[in-house]
């Protein structure tokens, strides 16, 4: 019985160990692939990893570089807008000259036409005179050196005089070229309180237009745009002939555009342009319609975007 026992032990012994032997060799390949999968895994997050560096450092780069251009781009619009503003600045400089000139020029036509009609008057009195008989000089007669000289000399009262001022009033010539050169060397105040002497003894007087030009000149160059608008207002309503009407119309419109009402400037440069489509104030209004973005021409009321 003991015998069998044994016999019957060992023969499942003997039957259970290939199956016990597979076990193991199975669970081995199993453990084998789950390394393989965490090698694997492990691997992939290290190239994931080295990948994402690799972008992270691209995406930075990138980022410079956005940055340097965004400066480059901020470096290039500073340094045109500071050559427009020199431009701008080189252009009233030079248009304060050619004004200044042409006022020159005006005085010099002026004092050659009140020299001319003096000499004219004298000649007239020199043939009066020599082409009366000779006659004893009688009492009554006045004196040869009390014959009356004409109006239009060379410091007498020019014809464009307020009948109403004070027989006082300083020689317009001495007033206007006092108010240019206190204009020209910046002395602003004193130059508005010698061109309002000009439109107060002188408001008919041919460059009394000039005067309020420049009055309208000293609030622009002060930053006082309200003034100026009113100044060159009249310049343009009371003196509509004058030669700075076109100047006067193109600083309104910069001073409206410095007052941020963009509109009411377009309509002003597109008047200038209407009126003096020749003159130099108007390509400086065409710049100006260009550099706001507005057209040269407005467009119909019922035309629509597309």
């Amino acid at each position: 019985m003991k015998r069998t026992t044994l016999a019957l032990a060992v023969l499942l012994l003997l039957a259970a160990a290939p199956r016990a032997f597979a076990v193991n060799r199975e669970m081995v390949q199993l453990q084998t692939q789950v390394q393989q999968l965490q090698d694997t895994l492990e691997r992939m997050q290290q190239s994931n990893d080295e990948r994402m560096g690799v972008l992270r450092q691209l995406v930075q780069q990138t980022a410079d570089t956005v940055s340097k251009t965004a400066i480059s781009v901020e470096t290039v619009q500073r340094q045109m807008q500071s050559q427009s503003d020199a431009h701008s600045t080189e252009q009233q400089q030079l248009s304060s000259q050619l004004q200044s000139l042409n006022d020159s020029v005006d005085e010099l036509k002026s004092r050659v036409a009140k020299l001319q009609t003096a000499m004219a008057a004298l000649q007239s009195q020199q043939q009066s005179i020599t082409s009366q008989p000779a006659a004893q000089p009688s009492s009554s007669a006045p004196p040869t050196s009390d014959l009356t000289m004409p109006s239009s000399l060379p410091g007498t009262r020019p014809a464009g005089r307020n009948a109403n001022q004070p027989a006082t009033a300083p020689p317009f010539d001495d007033i206007y070229q006092g108010g240019i050169r206190d204009y020209n060397a910046a002395k602003y105040d004193l130059a508005a309180q010698e061109f309002n002497d000009v439109l107060r003894y002188y408001p008919q007087e041919d460059r009394a237009g000039n005067a309020q030009f420049y009055i309208a000149e000293i609030a622009f160059r002060q930053n006082d745009f309200q003034n100026a608008v009113k100044g060159y207002d009249a310049v343009l309503e009371q003196y509509p002939g004058n030669v700075k009407a076109p100047t006067a119309q193109l600083r309104k419109g910069q001073s409206l555009q410095a007052l941020n009402q963009r509109d009411a400037a377009v309509r002003e440069y597109r008047s200038l342009i209407g009126r003096y489509p020749q003159s130099p104030e108007a390509i400086q209004a065409r710049s100006k319609l260009n550099a706001i973005g507005a057209t040269i021409t407005p467009k119909p009321s019922g035309a629509r975007a597309h």
